[in-house]
């Protein structure tokens, strides 16, 4: 279970924290929500859709064909792909806010990435000031929240002009079709018939890069059934769970796993 902690001087001065040298954290991991300012990148290499959370749309990348299962981590833990979502960069570090409503820094203590020993980035400097280290995480951590808030946004756009709708998926792997529901993509017909002040207006809100950003990245689908196909030849396939890919869990909060900053 994950423990965290608000850092602070009194409880990290003398320890340590150590990056991750694997993305085996990030093997269950079937769709990453994704900040605005990263979608040019991810559009290069994985494939992109729109989720619905607490009742609005949020771009994401999608990972695996099935709920628990990310196809662009090997078994030995390495990224498959060029390009790694920025919600995979900063463990075991999050943002969390207070009652006040401010935001803190805060580490996962449980993670195995904390230590008292030599090894690792310091927290806090002799002066007891932040190290370095640590206020690039927190930099990085704020920039990924704010380009969050950008993407919502820039969702809500498209959305008032109902130019997200429901993408049914039907992928073709070595153990047949595979079907995946629960994801939207952009409705480049509705796109086309927008006048030119709906355009400019989307292009103010960030939405027109966001949208044309999911329409290029709906060409990497295909990656999806080659990597299961590849995993499939590499093990004995495990038998997949009835039903459609399950994207509920979503909805609930969980650990935040990044690692190396940009």
């Amino acid at each position: 279970m994950p423990n965290f902690q608000v850092i602070s001087r009194e409880r990290h001065a003398n320890q340590r924290w150590q990056r991750y040298t694997s993305y085996a954290f990030a093997a269950h991991e079937a769709v990453i929500p994704l900040a605005a300012a990263e979608l040019p990148k991810a559009t290069m290499s994985l494939p992109l859709a729109f989720t619905e959370q607490d009742g609005a749309f949020i771009p994401v990348a999608v990972l695996g064909l099935q709920a628990g299962s990310n196809l662009w981590v090997g078994a030995d833990g390495r990224w498959a792909g060029s390009y790694i979502p920025a919600a995979f960069r900063s463990l075991p570090f999050r943002l969390a806010q207070t009652e006040e409503g401010q935001q803190v820094l805060c580490v996962d203590e449980e993670s195995g990435l904390v230590t008292g020993g030599p090894a690792g980035e310091r927290f806090f400097n002799d002066d007891g000031q932040p190290a370095q280290a640590t206020l690039d995480v927190l930099n990085f951590l704020t920039q990924t929240g704010q380009g969050r808030a950008a993407a919502a946004l820039a969702c809500a756009a498209l959305a008032q002009h109902k130019l997200i709708r429901p993408w049914p998926i039907t992928v073709k792997t070595d153990a047949g079709e595979q079907r995946i529901e629960g994801l939207f993509q952009i409705d480049e017909a509705a796109l086309n018939q927008l006048t030119g002040e709906a355009l400019q207006a989307l292009a103010r809100a960030g939405a027109l890069a966001v949208a044309y950003c999911q329409l290029l990245a709906m060409q990497h689908l295909p990656l999806l059934g080659q990597l299961a196909q590849a995993r499939a030849k590499a093990v004995a396939p495990a038998p997949l769970p009835a039903g459609d890919l399950d994207l509920e869990f979503l909805n609930r909060s969980g650990t935040i796993s990044f690692g190396n900053l940009f």
